[in-house]
């Protein structure tokens, strides 16, 4: 199947200045409506909101990274991390998609102090004990962020065969952990052509951000792999 076109420069200001314009707008929503958590017919529509602002929040930093503006990229990305964490508290049980979103967040953003006190978070609040596969990645990605190697791959092993989650996700991971440069290289290149080959992408950015998370894992640990894509920084 054809690798995905490569969006121009034109196409990332404009994605950019879209992501910017869905957070202010979120900020205003809530600045003008700071009880809305409180109100009885509705008790979660902050959380959401939040969650939102996340989202765009982290658009934002992929769209500078895909810009090679890297520096203005961390201050958005700190913001995604910041908001996932204040959505968390009023979300429904099992909402691992926040602590994952901070993290990965952090992990691009290059801020690793941050991410590790946002990897003790989702281990404290009950990721690696979690039933659900989304909670098990989300321990994984802690433990990796924390240098837990033996117990991250635990929780990779427990994802990996599973058929509700990403089997080459969870690969990649268990080979990080293992220190398997040869794995995680083929594990990698599976979840990147699984991005090329979507047609949906998360705040309609085509950017493999999973991958770049990868990526940032494994040159900490001397072990990225060479990868080439649309879908990725230049």
């Amino acid at each position: 199947m054809p690798k995905t076109e490569a969006a121009t420069t034109e196409d990332w200001e404009s994605h950019l200045a879209r992501e910017e314009a869905r957070y202010r707008d979120g900020e205003a929503r809530l600045r003008d409506d700071p009880a809305e958590d409180a109100d009885p017919a509705d008790p979660d529509s902050r959380q959401r909101q939040l969650t939102r602002l996340g989202n765009a929040a982290g658009g934002a930093g992929l769209s500078l990274v895909m810009l090679g503006r890297n520096d203005e990229a961390t201050g958005w990305f700190e913001r995604a991390a910041e908001r996932y964490r204040e959505s968390f508290r009023d979300a429904p049980p099992g909402s691992w998609g926040r602590p994952i979103g901070a993290m990965k967040a952090l992990i691009v953003a290059g801020d690793w102090e941050q991410a590790e006190d946002a990897a003790r978070w989702a281990l404290e609040a009950g990721a690696a004990d979690a039933e659900s596969p989304i909670g098990r990645y989300a321990a994984a990605l802690a433990l990796l962020v924390l240098d837990r190697p033996a117990e991250a791959r635990r929780h990779a092993d427990a994802v990996r065969t599973r058929d509700d989650f990403p089997n080459d996700v969870g690969d990649a991971l268990a080979f990080l952990a293992a220190q398997d440069i040869a794995g995680y290289e083929t594990a990698a290149e599976s979840v990147l052509e699984s991005f090329e080959t979507r047609d949906e992408y998360l705040e309609d950015l085509p950017v493999a951000d999973t991958v770049l998370v990868l990526q940032a894992l494994a040159q900490r640990r001397g072990m990225a792999a060479e990868l080439s894509s649309p879908l990725l920084p230049a």
